[in-house]
């Protein structure tokens, strides 16, 4: 008997939570075109996906355990003495998936950056905007390691274009590859639209702990001095969404996508991290940035320093980050828009099978 429902295993890594948004728009595709997905994460990523998606089936994979550090130029050897931890979830994962493929029939897993979530019985897709991954001196290793990964899968989607002016730069370009990759064009979640302006800033935080709250910190003394409206969305998952008010700012723990949409539209300028997932956001929704790298990161300091560059938006350290430094943002361009539709039905026809 044919499987009339075609199951697809959608499985972002639990990092802040760009992976997990940024896969929202392929889930709300998927069930357009006939698929049913099956969310399966971890942490803070499998909680927003559950919000956004109360009727779908979730699944928990083991954690990767990414800790940050409090200062960030530990943060490399934080992660490599976390590697053996790392290593024992992706080999978790793997024994998870040969089991969830036959007990939730999948006919195809789209994984998020997370390495173990693939099989060589379904088409596996992975997600990523890094083809390579910058790490300072060890770079060179750190690339290598992750295309060795994405080579497991039947295909490699990375959320930019190939040409000039793109998103990625160095990150999700190669000289030259052996690899099979698309680019799809970049993924939000968000849709433009022509609303009223109410905030003249919105703050947007998101990624690992103990950062996040060490920029929340410094930001509630920043943005008291701010003149105007701010709207402050703090980024914590928790039960109930909490809202508070202080002088003219409002503060929010945590919004859901059509929220998010409408707060974005509303806002002037936006103060947030130089993830990924939030940089498309931007270029999506045209809006002025100012964006503060989190510490030791290396591929958000990587691509503040490029939008700098190209005159798309400033940056700060968080360090050195000021509220008067705001008003540079006003002599930037904004981040480029890039119109490429993404074609769903054709990245999908990899899962029809017979």
């Amino acid at each position: 008997m044919k499987n009339s429902t075609k199951n697809i295993l959608v499985a972002p890594l639990n990092w802040g939570l760009g992976h997990a948004t940024r896969c929202i728009p392929i889930i709300r595709e998927l069930e357009k075109n006939g698929f049913t997905p099956i969310l399966a994460s971890d942490g803070v990523a499998l909680q927003i996906l559950q919000k956004e998606f109360p009727h779908l089936q979730s699944l928990t994979l083991p954690s990767y355990e990414i800790e940050y550090s409090k200062n960030g130029s530990d943060f490399k050897w934080k992660l490599i003495k976390n590697s053996p931890k790392m290593i024992d979830a992706i080999f978790t994962e793997k024994k998870m998936v040969k089991k969830w493929i036959t007990e939730y029939n999948l006919n195809g897993i789209i994984s998020d950056n997370r390495l173990g979530v693939y099989s060589k019985k379904v088409p596996s897709v992975f997600i990523t905007h890094q083809l390579n991954v910058l790490s300072g001196k060890t770079t060179w290793i750190s690339s290598k390691l992750h295309q060795y990964f994405i080579k497991k899968f039947t295909e490699c989607w990375i959320p930019d274009i190939e040409r000039m002016p793109n998103l990625t730069g160095k990150l999700g370009h190669l000289k030259k590859n052996n690899l099979n990759f698309t680019y799809i064009g970049p993924l939000s979640r968000l849709e433009r639209k022509n609303l009223p302006i109410k905030y003249d800033l919105m703050v947007v935080l998101s990624g690992p702990e103990p950062q996040r709250t060490l920029l929340e910190e410094k930001l509630k003394k920043e943005v008291l001095q701010f003149q105007g409206n701010v709207i402050f969305i703090k980024g914590i998952i928790e039960p109930e969404q909490k809202i508070e008010h202080e002088g003219k700012v409002t503060y929010y723990n945590f919004m859901i996508s059509n929220e998010i949409e409408t707060a974005f539209n509303e806002s002037t300028m936006v103060l947030c991290r130089s993830g990924y997932t939030t940089v498309m956001d931007l270029a999506k929704l045209g809006k002025k940035a100012f964006f503060i790298p989190t510490p030791g990161q290396f591929e958000q300091e990587y691509l503040a320093k490029r939008f700098k560059r190209n005159g798309f938006a400033p940056f700060a350290k968080q360090e050195n980050f000021e509220i008067a430094d705001l008003k540079d943002a006003k002599l930037y361009q904004g981040l480029p828009q890039l119109k490429k539709e993404i074609h769903w039905k054709q990245l999908f026809i990899l899962f029809e099978g017979e």
